[in-house]
């Protein structure tokens, strides 16, 4: 009777936590986590000056990168990186190797990708053209480029990984458009950085497949105007979906940036 009331109990117990795990689950609490990817070679150039003002801006739409959270720690990332826009907001460890312009004990540079570098056809991909597909390379924000090696070294060799990307706060969501075109820049992700779809639900909608304009934006051809604003997002990485409800308050304007309580991870 004692070991049948013991695996009673055990069995009521596994089918407790089996419905914890799922409700959790569903909420997003035990969510896919995106891990660091083995090291692989790249090389690294850097763009603007030690302020890095001409780094603001960007294919990915982010503006200005002190404001949206990233400030001098990005890189402009080659076509194959850069993946259409997809690669936005990912983070990378870059380290100098192999080369005299590295600095001692080849310490390691956290970037998030902000920008294309986009092809230069008129020279050579080995002299010149570093961004040339199929190439794999960073022009990284001059202050960023500094920390791992002498800035005169002009190019040099690295290794590279993708990285969690560890962010303060919610996402972010930076409104453009007008009353029948609702355009959305998102910022500030964490986990693998990258969005690959977004959804946005109105109070008097349903959710609203939102498609992928350029860089970091998404947008959506809806009457969206006097409502409260909730987003889904899935992680182009990860493949995990969150749901940022009520982020925009009915009186929502474009040019406004909204934060969500929730992130990636």
């Amino acid at each position: 009777m004692a070991s049948l009331s013991r695996l009673r109990s055990l069995s009521f117990f596994l089918a407790m936590v089996a419905v914890v795990v799922g409700r959790a689950t569903a909420r997003g609490y035990y969510a896919p986590v995106f891990r660091a990817t083995p090291w692989k070679q790249a090389y690294a150039t850097f763009y603007g000056d030690e302020t890095a003002s001409e780094t603001m801006g960007g294919a990915c739409g982010y503006g200005n990168l002190f404001s949206s959270g990233y400030g001098t720690d990005t890189a402009a990332l080659s076509t194959v990186l850069f993946n259409n826009g997809y690669g936005c907001g990912q983070c990378f460890q870059i380290r100098c190797v192999n080369s005299q312009w590295c600095y001692k004990g080849s310490p390691i540079a956290t970037v998030t990708a902000t920008n294309l570098c986009p092809p230069n056809w008129s020279q050579d991909s080995n002299n010149g053209g570093w961004c040339n597909p199929p190439r794999t390379h960073f022009d990284m924000a001059k202050p960023a480029f500094m920390k791992i090696a002498q800035w005169k070294g002009g190019i040099v060799p690295v290794m590279f990984r993708r990285v969690t990307c560890v962010r303060k706060g919610g996402i972010r969501f930076s409104f453009q458009g007008n009353g029948y075109w609702l355009l959305v820049y998102v910022m500030n992700v964490g986990g693998g950085g990258d969005v690959a779809n977004m959804w946005v639900k109105g109070t008097k909608t349903g959710w609203i497949s939102m498609s992928h304009n350029w860089g970091a934006s998404y947008q959506a051809f809806a009457t969206l105007g006097g409502q409260a604003l909730s987003f889904k997002l899935t992680s182009y990485t990860s493949h995990e979906t969150i749901i940022a409800y009520n982020v925009a308050p009915a009186n929502w304007q474009v040019g406004m940036t909204y934060s969500a309580s929730v992130n990636f991870h």
